[in-house]
């Protein structure tokens, strides 16, 4: 399996990320596994009830956990060529074609969140080659993903980058980027074990190049740190919830008109870039 054929594109506020696996199967087998909840319990990240129909309920439920399942609908029914579902708003869609004496697998994965798009991928990767392993009449045992997976996916889908972007104040230099470790990892990595207090200046952590340390106007651990960094601008960094692997950062800087925003996007991207390596060592 190559993950480095897998593409994600943008189109009309939509993402779809698209992954091709060969199966060394005919397509009645691997139909089966991807449409017998029994079968699919052993390699999807959920365990599923469907009715195959289009049409058809659907429900997804994590094991382990109780009282708690999404919903969605099968879309396509054709055996064995096409099953395709929604899974809350996103859309699912697995083609098998034949390719030799097997099949070649296609999912085309439609969902709104860009930037969890190497959760996805990472994920799916992992789900894919435990089907693989179900085809084989092997154990499915996949080591989970510490991190690695996801980050070599940001890099090869270019999630890593930030944008500028003009306000009537000015030019805001914006980041949005998942981790791959919950909030308070990463903020304990950000402050060195050292909270920070409003005043006070802001810690080298939050810091990037070029952009004084000026004190910190906002502190709530571990979600939010703000602080002016001239007397016209702000950085802004934000932990919130993100897909799958940690937090989700938002980082934000603004300035006067005509402050060197490309510059300071570049610092940020470095310094981004050397916070993600870090995590992947704790």
């Amino acid at each position: 399996m190559n993950p480095h054929s897998d593409r994600l594109t943008t189109g009309d506020g939509r993402n779809a990320l698209r992954m091709e696996r060969r199966l060394a199967h005919p397509p009645a087998k691997v139909w089966a596994a991807i449409t017998d909840p029994a079968q699919i319990g052993r390699w999807f990240p959920s365990e599923v009830t469907v009715e195959l129909r289009p049409g058809g309920a659907m429900t997804f439920s994590m094991p382990g956990v109780s009282g708690v399942a999404m919903t969605g609908a099968v879309t396509d029914a054709e055996e064995p060529r096409l099953f395709a579902f929604t899974w809350g708003e996103d859309h699912l869609c697995w083609e098998i074609t034949p390719d030799g004496d097997g099949s070649l697998l296609t999912l085309v994965h439609t969902f709104g969140d860009r930037f969890g798009g190497a959760s996805f991928a990472s994920g799916w990767h992992l789900c894919l080659t435990a089907l693989s392993q179900l085809l084989d009449g092997e154990p499915t045992a996949v080591p989970r993903d510490t991190g690695e997976l996801h980050e070599a996916y940001v890099e090869q889908f270019d999630l890593g980058q930030g944008v500028i972007e003009d306000t009537p104040e000015g030019p805001r230099v914006r980041f949005e980027r998942q981790l791959v470790r919950p909030a308070e990892t990463v903020w304990a990595a950000l402050t060195s074990g050292n909270d920070p207090a409003v005043g006070a200046p802001a810690p080298e952590g939050f810091t990037a190049g070029q952009v004084p340390a000026g004190p910190v106007t906002e502190a709530a651990a571990p979600s939010v740190l703000a602080y002016r960094w001239h007397p016209e601008g702000t950085v802004r960094w934000e932990l919130g919830r993100g897909t799958g692997h940690g937090a989700r950062l938002v980082l934000t800087q603004t300035g006067p008109r005509g402050f060197a925003a490309d510059a300071a996007r570049n610092a940020w991207h470095e310094r981004i870039q050397h916070l993600a390596a870090r995590l992947l060592e704790n």
